[in-house]
């Protein structure tokens, strides 16, 4: 047996690692993959974020700190609407999985309108805060805040828009291979967005408001 036919997935399963080559992996895997990397960069960029406001944290200049500003029942309700978003969206991959056109287009609407219910949430805090004199220039602890907050929000306005995008794609096309994929990564985009903000609720606004 030559060295190509080994190469090649043939002859002894024993000598190919007890299994038969497969071939490369499919396009679903590799595009998995490879938007995994851009979410990891993207995770890196809220670390330094993170860092920064564990830095600046109690460097308010004179101005309020944490536990002065931050309500707790507003915080815990945006919480809670993005993490049921996050419910509903993997309901709604479970029905395009399905190929079930109308609960995937109802489970993803019901997500779109709890994002944009947690954007209106925290453009209100945002707007309460400016109003009293609390805008990110205010002090190094507030620019450290609106940052970190401010980037989380920017980026679950570019998912809610990304969602609308593959609702419309879905309904013109239907599941095809390509919109599938897309349908993963917008999946994977919209979970690694919750768990970001879970560590922003509990190292922003739990320990803020304890300090």
């Amino acid at each position: 047996m030559t060295d190509a036919t080994l190469a090649y997935g043939h002859g002894d399963p024993q000598l190919l690692g007890g299994r038969p080559h497969e071939g490369p992996a499919s396009k679903r895997i590799v595009t998995a993959y490879g938007f995994w990397l851009f979410l990891l960069s993207d995770i890196v960029i809220f670390s330094c974020f993170f860092a920064a406001y564990a830095v600046l944290r109690d460097q308010t200049a004179g101005g309020p700190s944490g536990a002065e500003l931050f309500d707790l029942r507003s915080v815990a309700a945006e919480t809670a609407l993005l993490l049921l978003s996050s419910f509903t969206c993997g309901l709604a991959m479970i029905a395009a999985d399905v190929r079930d056109a109308r609960w995937f287009q109802l489970g993803m609407a019901v997500t779109c309108l709890l994002g944009l219910g947690f954007l209106a949430l925290e453009f209100r805090e945002f707007a309460a805060l400016v109003a009293r004199g609390a805008g990110p220039t205010r002090s190094a602890f507030l620019s450290s805040f609106f940052t970190l907050v401010g980037c989380h929000g920017a980026h679950v306005s570019s998912g809610i828009l990304w969602l609308l995008t593959m609702m419309a794609q879905v309904f013109a096309k239907g599941f095809r291979a390509d919109i599938m994929r897309r349908l993963l990564c917008f999946s994977l985009f919209w979970h690694v967005l919750d768990i970001i903000w879970v560590a922003i609720f509990s190292v922003v606004y739990l320990l803020g408001s304890a300090a």
